[in-house]
């Protein structure tokens, strides 16, 4: 139990510290009468090309990094719980990838925020559940759908002051690293009762393999 609940709590580091920076970034641009935007990915523009890197940094207003902050913090947990040793990874190359589509294919203005990230940890974790059949990974991105209420259409093009690109770029990129580290991870948990009925297997295929030995033997005979 003290394992866990320290594996717990190092899961949280990273993820919380990064929603630290992005609050201090935010702050910071309210006091200052800043405004970060041209930070953001622009794309197929060579201005646009520092957001790949700076543009999950950067948010509209406190709404909308609020709304990124919880799904954050739960997701990353998951994922740094989970994934302890490529979590770092996944994290960054969910970013990079996504924030490359984006200034490759969206639409030309300004792409801020970290839901491409969100989307894409999510999507990572669901798939990757799915494909290890491992119901507390899937579970995780269920609960984050479910206090994430606009995720799934979030990926639409519903609302043209979001960027909807971030967010289907970012769930695909998730797919894909889902995929490409589908051996690394934990697997599905093996219960008792199936290792039961394989020894129940083991035992009936024993008993056929010494009938028919019986039988061969009488017909020899």
């Amino acid at each position: 139990m003290k394992e866990e609940r320290k594996r717990f709590l190092l899961s949280l580091i990273f993820p919380m510290l990064f929603i630290l920076i992005l609050w201090i970034i935010k702050i910071s641009e309210i006091l200052l009468h800043l405004d970060f935007s041209f930070l953001g990915i622009f794309p197929l523009k060579t201005k646009g090309l520092m957001g790949i890197l700076t543009a999950p940094l950067i948010h509209s207003d406190i709404n909308h990094l609020l709304a990124n902050s919880v799904p954050l913090l739960i997701l990353g947990t998951g994922l740094f719980y989970f994934y302890n040793k490529i979590a770092f990874k996944v994290f960054i190359l969910s970013c990079l990838i996504a924030n490359i589509w984006i200034w490759l294919g969206a639409r030309q203005a300004y792409h801020i925020g970290a839901s491409g990230i969100v989307y894409s940890i999510a999507s990572f974790l669901f798939v990757s559940g799915v494909i290890r059949k491992n119901v507390k990974l899937m579970a995780i991105s269920l609960l984050v759908v479910f206090l994430y209420g606009s995720m799934i259409w979030g990926v639409l093009p519903l609302q043209p002051q979001i960027s909807w690109e971030s967010h289907l770029m970012g769930a695909i990129a998730g797919i894909v690293l889902a995929f490409y580290y589908r051996d690394r991870g934990p697997g599905r948990k093996i219960y008792s009762w199936e290792f039961e009925e394989e020894d129940e297997e083991t035992d009936e295929f024993k008993y056929w393999e010494i009938q028919n030995e019986s039988k061969e033997l009488d017909h020899e005979k």
